[in-house]
């Protein structure tokens, strides 16, 4: 199976596709959708909507791992962040991939064992489950925490 997973970002959207086959994950893309600071909210949130569209039919995933909303003290900031998941998910909506939310706290705890892990330690754990050469960036790392996260969590549904 092919799980994109997800972490949005008005500015910075990490994104990772990971595969499992009897039982191993391989990380088979990933990176940032970067959006100019300078740019309009609304271009930038365009800006997402096209590249994972983009993303979603090129890879063609079966399913999607996007974080949940969290608690944030800075309503704009949540606002902001509550519109990027929308261009998100209606381009997965678009593409007919199946979407399925988890909290940071689920996402952490399913991959560092941990729920109030820290970025780094998610960082590490996502290198070590994926045999990946290289750390990549926290967004990148969180999104891919996330598909981890799913594949995990099907599996123990799936019984």
């Amino acid at each position: 199976m092919l799980v994109l997973g997800v972490d949005p970002g008005s500015r910075a959207t990490g994104y990772g596709l990971v595969e499992k086959k009897n039982n191993h994950m391989t990380c088979i893309h990933a990176g940032t959708i970067n959006s100019p600071a300078k740019d309009p909210f609304y271009a930038r949130i365009h800006n997402i909507f096209q590249a994972m569209v983009e993303i979603m039919n090129h890879y063609r995933p079966q399913e999607m791992a996007v974080e949940d909303v969290f608690f944030a003290k800075n309503v704009k900031s949540a606002l902001k962040l509550g519109h990027a998941r929308g261009a998100i998910m209606v381009a997965a909506v678009q593409c007919g991939i199946k979407i399925f939310e988890y909290t940071p706290l689920e996402i952490k705890k399913s991959v560092v064992g941990y729920g109030r892990a820290t970025k780094d330690q998610i960082r590490s754990m996502v290198q070590v489950i994926l045999k990946l050469k290289a750390q990549r960036g926290s967004d990148t790392s969180d999104a891919l925490a996330a598909a981890i996260c799913h594949l995990n969590w099907t599996r123990y549904e799936k019984r």
